[in-house]
């Protein structure tokens, strides 16, 4: 029985990460509304846990400090960490955190822009940097030489890893490595001892190559959520049902089925260009107390927030207006981090 254990969303956490656009960005032309979507992330965040605030420079950094005046963050709760960084999207680029004899320790992925598709040395740095900047205190950083962003993996906390083969298995991560040598790194690195594929679904317009976490997510160690599609004149609908069934075919350790709970996708989502933006309500985030959950403006938002309220009877279910993030192909759970109680985040 392996001594190392992948720690799971739900579990009780000490600060969530987030790295705040800047004005010169990606982001640049809608901004104002991406700042506010940040700003209510900020404050369901600050107001239950730590809240790390990644910024460029001082300047950076004083901006933010306005932007959040009399939004409901306690201020008490936020670090902020000066740090270069060359994208926001922080669940890819910030290490993963598990437990090692009992003894939380982070770790750094090699991370090569979703498959060489962007710039990255910043970003490829950012888990090291944060590491030396103290913020974690004498938590140990293990650096591992293999390509794998955190949205492309979801555990139940118990040793069982879910995943997408046209994630882990494209040749833009890892080349030359097949489905037993990515078993046997997850094993080693993760504790994995059980390693479901999904080999079907992807949100139109995501570029991380199916990142699960916009596909299906474990809510409890018996209950997975996900996206799913039933207008048959949507393109989704053929891959979705095809992930359904597999879905359906997975089973628990005792070998029941788990149990499942369809999100509905929204309506198309477009940008200036006509090309459909990747909204799914699978994209939620969990902290302590609460499930942030993307909405998008569309009738399948209520939908999707009654569905994923009995999936978290202890949790308050807040909805966070994420239409602006998306037109850069990520959604909540993408652009954050979470960090477990025993990591020891502390003012650096």
């Amino acid at each position: 029985m392996t001594s190392i254990r992948f720690i799971p969303e739900w579990e009780k956490q000490s600060a969530v990460l987030i790295a705040w656009p800047p004005g010169s960005g990606d982001f640049a032309p809608w901004l104002g509304d991406v700042e506010q979507t940040y700003a209510a992330i900020a404050a369901a965040v600050s107001r239950r846990e730590t809240l790390l605030i990644a910024c460029l420079d001082p300047a950076h950094e004083r901006r933010i400090g306005e932007i959040l005046k009399n939004t409901g963050v306690d201020d008490n709760r936020v670090v902020f960490i000066r740090i270069p960084y060359d994208d926001i999207w922080v669940r890819d680029t910030a290490p993963l955190s598990r437990l090692n004899d009992g003894r939380v320790e982070l770790l750094d992925f090699r991370f090569n822009g979703w498959g060489g598709k962007y710039e990255c040395a910043d970003d490829a740095a950012l888990a090291a940097r944060l590491v030396a900047a103290g913020i974690f205190g004498r938590t140990p950083r293990v650096a591992v030489d293999f390509v794998l962003e955190g949205g492309s993996v979801e555990t139940d906390g118990l040793g069982t890893v879910l995943t997408t083969s046209h994630c882990l298995l494209n040749p833009n991560r890892n080349p030359g490595y097949g489905r037993s040598e990515i078993e046997a790194c997850l094993s080693e690195t993760l504790g994995a001892d059980r390693i479901l594929w999904l080999d079907h679904g992807k949100a139109e317009g995501d570029d991380t190559d199916a990142h699960v976490d916009t596909l299906a997510r474990f809510c409890s160690e018996h209950t997975i959520a996900y996206t799913a599609c039933d207008d048959e004149s949507d393109p989704h609908h053929a891959p979705l049902k095809a992930m359904e069934r597999q879905l359906q075919d997975l089973k628990q350790r005792d070998g029941r089925p788990y149990t499942l709970v369809p999100l509905p996708i929204p309506q198309p989502i477009r940008d200036e260009e006509g090309r459909r933006l990747p909204a799914t309500y699978a994209n939620f985030l969990i902290v302590n107390g609460a499930v942030l959950v993307p909405v998008y403006g569309d009738p399948a938002d209520s939908v999707a927030l009654e569905r994923l309220a009995p999936c978290f009877p202890d949790r308050e279910i807040v909805p966070i207006r994420c239409t602006p993030l998306i037109h850069q192909y990520g959604s909540l759970h993408c652009m954050s981090m979470q960090f477990p109680e025993a990591a020891g985040v502390s003012r650096p």
